[in-house]
């Protein structure tokens, strides 16, 4: 799905045996976007922050080719498929936006290769476990019933999009494949040591979370900027899980002057 003003330049990459699928679009320094479990679409976040940035949105690996899974056993692989990808882009330090599972490989990226990412924004990002606040399994969830953990408002517009028509088979199947995707790296819990590993990021982060987030409680912000060097955190009201897409005029103002160092 895509909705766009500016001309969004989809590009295969290769790196190694994955080709990778990229959408590029806007001019200025370059922001690499992560997303979640949702897919990648071109959405009106995007669209923005390409009238400041050059945008490289990237679809995770196995988001329709199921065998490039067969290449990265691993969430180490994923992060390093990244590292390689930058490379294959001639993108030496970016800016860095990942959204929930994006924002835990975006987190991990950033650990891992700390001189690469310039500024960090994490939008609800998973990474952390917390008893008394467990993330629900995203592979249990009744299509019907996931509005109302992502969605403030579940009977918004957004939420006919996050569930493909039952009568639809080749929707539930790409859907099925992008959940795969992601259920590759996070089953059984979505917590792979990022709490080892964060201490080594150095870049200014940005914490972005909706205050209706059933998903992923807003009490994992505090896991996030308790580790992290230097943090801050922007609460969004009447957004869920997805606050760039239900609050997005709230959620840019709040990043496009972080990304240029203004906050």
């Amino acid at each position: 799905m895509t909705t766009t003003e500016s001309p969004v330049d989809e590009r295969i990459v290769q790196v190694g045996p994955i080709a990778a699928r990229v959408l590029v679009a806007g001019t200025g320094e370059p922001l690499l976007f992560l997303h979640g479990a949702g897919g990648l679409w071109w959405d009106p976040f995007l669209e923005e922050l390409a009238r400041h940035h050059t945008v490289y949105a990237v679809e995770h690996p196995g988001a329709n080719v199921s065998e490039d899974l067969e290449h990265l056993p691993g969430l180490w692989e994923l992060v390093l498929f990244y590292d390689e990808l930058l490379d294959a882009l001639g993108l030496d330090s970016v800016r860095v936006v990942g959204h929930s599972f994006g924002g835990m490989v975006a987190a991990e990226l950033a650990a891992n290769s700390p001189r690469r990412v310039s500024r960090l924004v994490l939008l609800c990002p998973v990474g952390f476990w917390r008893d008394d606040h467990p993330i629900p399994d995203i592979a249990g969830i009744p299509p019907e019933t996931l509005p109302g953990l992502v969605l403030a408002d579940p009977e918004s517009p957004l939420a006919a999009m996050l569930t493909p028509p039952a009568d639809d088979p080749q929707a539930l199947f790409e859907a099925a494949m992008r959940m795969a995707s992601i259920l590759h790296f996070i089953w059984p819990l979505p917590e792979k040591g990022l709490a080892r590993r964060i201490h080594r990021v150095s870049a200014p982060t940005l914490l972005v979370w909706g205050e209706q987030d059933r998903l992923v409680d807003p009490a994992y912000a505090e896991e996030f900027t308790s580790r992290l060097r230097d943090s801050r955190l922007a609460r969004v009201p009447d957004a869920g899980h997805l606050p760039q897409l239900e609050q997005t005029g709230a959620v840019l103002a709040q990043v496009l002057p972080f990304l240029e160092g203004r906050s």
